[in-house]
């Protein structure tokens, strides 16, 4: 696409298209933009919370705490860990709502993170697993630590490729509550694969394609992004580096 923003017009032309400035289309196209260029300057590298390194969207994580305050999840099982933001970031909201508790697995949990997060206020609320999210013994002892009734909801943030974010649907979609979401996070690496810290097999090898494959062989779940709970613009959809990622189970 080439994309000409004239600020003296307050327009945009799109591949041809005048587009107004101050509209949902020029929202959008410029959101496009702000996305790429910030995922290639590691915009995202940047956050902290409850001083833990999250390297994440803050659209994301705000539109995941809608969720998360929604749904009162008794377990959030995360897979993948880095720096453990995610899982104080989790678990602070299950703080929050006063109940629940988060199971974060990690094929390599670096001591010092290890160290972090089992000095953290939020550590009563957090067990860590070691080990691959898709090795049989680890799916079997996430398994094992979950109770008959309980509320569950999984995001996936380990090896983005198409491969393990398939294997790892298969594996927890099952342990997924009905009403409740298995999230496949960062597809948005389809969208920067072209960017000079991007890949270009990203086009095909990427959650985004392993979540709708997923949802096309198993009807017991849709790819729905949530509504937001509050909107008083015009626009609609997320800025977001989730396309494609929530995966809603309905029966």
């Amino acid at each position: 696409m080439k994309l000409t923003v004239d600020t003296e017009k307050e327009t945009l032309v799109a591949d041809g298209k005048e587009v107004p400035f101050y509209s949902d289309e020029g929202f959008r196209l410029l959101s496009s933009l702000w996305l790429k260029t910030g995922w290639n300057q590691k915009y995202t590298y940047t956050f902290t919370w409850f001083g833990v390194p999250i390297i994440q969207l803050p659209d994301d994580m705000i539109r995941y705490q809608e969720i998360v305050f929604r749904l009162k999840p008794d377990v959030i099982i995360e897979t993948g860990i880095a720096h453990g933001g995610s899982a104080v970031f989790s678990a602070s909201l299950l703080q929050l709502i006063g109940k629940g508790r988060v199971i974060a697995i990690d094929v390599d949990i670096r001591p010092h993170n290890r160290k972090r997060l089992e000095e953290h206020p939020l550590k009563p609320r957090i067990t860590l697993i070691e080990g691959s999210s898709v090795a049989p013994d680890v799916v079997a002892q996430v398994k094992s630590m979950i109770r008959s009734g309980e509320r569950v909801m999984v995001i996936l943030d380990s090896n983005h490729s198409y491969a393990h974010v398939a294997e790892e649907l298969e594996a927890y979609a099952p342990l997924v509550s009905v009403g409740s979401y298995i999230v496949a996070t960062d597809g948005f690496m389809k969208d920067v694969a072209g960017a000079p810290r991007g890949k270009l097999e990203w086009c095909q090898d990427n959650p985004s394609r392993a979540a709708i494959d997923f949802a096309a062989r198993n009807p017991y779940f849709v790819i729905k992004e949530p509504e937001w709970l509050f909107n008083e613009s015009t626009l609609e959809g997320n800025v977001t580096h989730w396309p494609n990622a929530w995966l809603l189970r309905t029966r």
